[in-house]
């Protein structure tokens, strides 16, 4: 019977001694970053909440949240299609599509 190994967003196990990094040290550092804002901004609205702010106050401030968020979706689906994915197309017509999916997940994800 094998057993199915650990996998992550980010970080694969394929063996013991050998593990894949699909994000460039750039990508990763860059989502850390992002995600470290958003995990302040989150203090500040449970902090507002305490204090008792209004709630037009807090809407605004969850609103930006999300923003953040999805600009965190949208570089880590930039990231998986930059690296796992465009290695699986090799044609130019196929790169076109990939950049023209990027483009509408942008929006996509914008609008959400």
């Amino acid at each position: 019977m094998s057993e199915e190994k650990p996998r992550s967003l980010v970080v694969v196990r394929t063996d013991v001694s050998r593990v894949e990094v699909y994000l460039s040290p750039q990508q990763t550092k860059d989502l850390d970053v992002r995600l470290a804002r958003i995990e302040g901004h989150i203090r500040a609205v449970r902090r507002m909440l305490a204090e008792h702010e209004d709630c037009n106050t807090l809407l605004i401030q969850l609103a930006a949240v999300r923003s953040a968020l999805n600009q965190v979706i949208v570089k880590l689906l930039e990231g998986h299609i930059d690296s796992c994915v465009m290695e699986c197309v090799t044609t130019p017509e196929g790169k076109a599509s990939l950049a023209s999916l990027k483009k509408a997940l942008k929006v996509v994800l914008r609008h959400s």
